[in-house]
């Protein structure tokens, strides 16, 4: 199961339509968003854990606080601290603001939603995905530590392991929107 998937899931469903209902959308334009959001940053997420320093820094975040109440409890992303936690996580992932507006621009070209919701909506995405990957981590038997969570990455964002995450996103996009029109 990847990452979108498990954002999918039921729990996950829950937190789509909380994300809904916070930013005026539909649920299926909720939907649509976090589809085009969550590969941009699980392709930041394999950039960063390509180096120590990016491997060392997730694992330490994983190893703090529990980023799956995100699934469990969906109203938690209407705190502020989860806003907080999802800026962190765009700050190390993306590392400028600049990026972060760069992909609400792409993700509104998908989904035809306004940019200033998807920009507003990302840190939200990004609690959601650390979420995502706690839970897996958790359900693949690891901890939140060393090599370990390393396979766990390498299954999670390269599932076929051709050494390109590209195709793999495509193909979780493809199936997580099922040709469903967008917007």
């Amino acid at each position: 199961m990847d990452i979108l998937q498990t954002i999918a899931g039921p729990e996950g469903s829950r937190a789509v339509d909380q994300l809904a209902a916070q930013f005026g959308l539909r649920p299926e334009q909720a939907q649509a968003a976090v589809a085009a959001l969550v590969p941009a940053l699980a392709a930041g997420l394999q950039r960063n854990t390509a180096t120590e320093p990016g491997l060392s820094g997730l694992v330490s975040a994983l190893g703090r606080g529990r980023h799956d109440a995100y699934l469990e409890d969906p109203t938690t992303l209407a705190q502020p601290t989860t806003i907080e936690d999802g800026n962190a996580v765009l700050g190390h992932v993306f590392g400028n603001k600049d990026v972060s507006r760069q992909v609400a621009a792409r993700a509104s070209e998908q989904t035809g939603i306004d940019p200033a919701i998807l920009k507003r909506m990302l840190p939200l995405v990004a609690a959601l995905v650390m979420g995502g990957l706690s839970r897996q981590t958790k359900a693949r038997g690891g901890a939140a530590g060393g090599a370990g969570l390393t396979a766990v990455l390498g299954s999670l964002l390269d599932r076929n392991r051709d050494g390109s995450m590209v195709d793999d996103v495509v193909g979780m996009l493809g199936g997580f929107l099922g040709g469903q029109r967008r917007g």
